[in-house]
């Protein structure tokens, strides 16, 4: 068996989930697409061999692509936020490539359009260097630069740049945060799920008043509450200008395009939200950034797509070579 026979076997491998898919046709998205909690299973190969089994009717796929929330040496994977470690020779493929979830998040980008995005501001995107970002159990962020051989993704850790406060009231956040142990505070302490929960309990403090444990599902399901509300508008403002750090850093002219599982609970939000006025804030480059335009990404599993993309593109000729 090669990676030149049918199915390959796709994946996006978070901290809290992991999503697997089959490509059966070059010319189909992936098909069999399951969701498998990680805390079900003690490692990727457990997951992977649940999944084949159970979802996929034992099939043995020739090759895989797994995009991963974590760093990656060679062919190996540490998840950031989870326990899951090691080698892909030990999931029986015969050809594995492992990208980062951005990564692959970005391969996407160029087969994505229509329902699958939802406009946030700026023009269409011109032709350039897209990025993507996304607040999910981490803080994604990568790239997607044309080049003469097609597009290439850009990985990185993002994330973990020093957080981005403009206001009083997101200092005295931050401030709060250091005082409960947290001296560095970097955008992925604030800009993901376990990050709404932070700032839900920090602005309580700041606020002066008492508030429940909420988890980051309860805070965006009660925006009837005030509290609730206000961490959700601190959160896309500390968002917007994230995205615009990231956009004058890249040079990000394709556009910059936001992905992640928190946002698509919070379309509205976002929407009319803060976002895009404090994306094109910096007094220096807002015209800049207000030729940028953004986006936020509602397909189901663009991961997989990207995955796949990949695939499709590179897994033949890396094998021939």
């Amino acid at each position: 068996m090669s990676a030149f026979d049918l199915p390959w076997l796709v994946a996006d491998i978070g901290g809290t989930n992991a999503r697997f898919g089959l490509v059966t046709s070059l010319d189909e998205p992936p098909s069999h697409v399951a969701v498998l909690a990680g805390a079900d299973h003690p490692t990727l190969p457990d997951a992977v061999a649940a999944y084949l089994g159970q979802h996929a009717g034992g099939a043995r796929p020739g090759a895989a692509c797994l995009a991963l929330a974590g760093p990656i040496d060679g062919d190996h994977y540490r998840l950031t936020n989870s326990a899951w470690a090691g080698s892909v020779r030990d999931l029986g493929v015969p050809y594995v490539r492992l990208l980062n979830d951005f990564e692959a998040l970005a391969l996407s980008l160029p087969h994505l359009g229509g329902d699958d995005l939802v406009p946030l501001g700026g023009p269409e995107p011109a032709h350039g260097v897209k990025a993507v970002l996304g607040p999910g159990t981490g803080l994604g962020v990568s790239a997607l630069v044309p080049t003469e051989h097609g597009w290439t993704p850009v990985p990185g850790e993002g994330g973990h740049v020093t957080v981005p406060v403009v206001d009083e009231r997101e200092l005295e956040i931050v401030r709060v945060l250091r005082a409960r142990g947290m001296p560095h505070v970097v955008a992925e302490h604030v800009l993901s799920g376990p990050g709404l929960v932070r700032l839900h309990r920090a602005l309580a403090e700041v606020n002066g008043v008492s508030a429940p444990e909420l988890s980051a599902a309860d805070i965006v399901a009660r925006l009837d509450d005030s509290l609730c509300a206000e961490t959700v508008e601190v959160f896309c403002g500390l968002l917007g200008s994230f995205a615009g750090n990231v956009a004058l850093t890249l040079g990000a002219r394709g556009g910059v395009y936001l992905g992640g599982g928190v946002l698509p609970r919070i379309v509205e939000r976002v929407r009319a939200g803060g976002f895009r006025e404090r994306f094109t804030s910096n007094p220096d480059m807002a015209a800049y950034l207000e030729g940028i335009g953004t986006s936020l990404i509602v397909a189901p599993q663009p991961a997989l797509t990207g995955a796949a993309a990949w695939l499709s593109q590179h897994a033949r000729r890396e094998l021939v070579s």
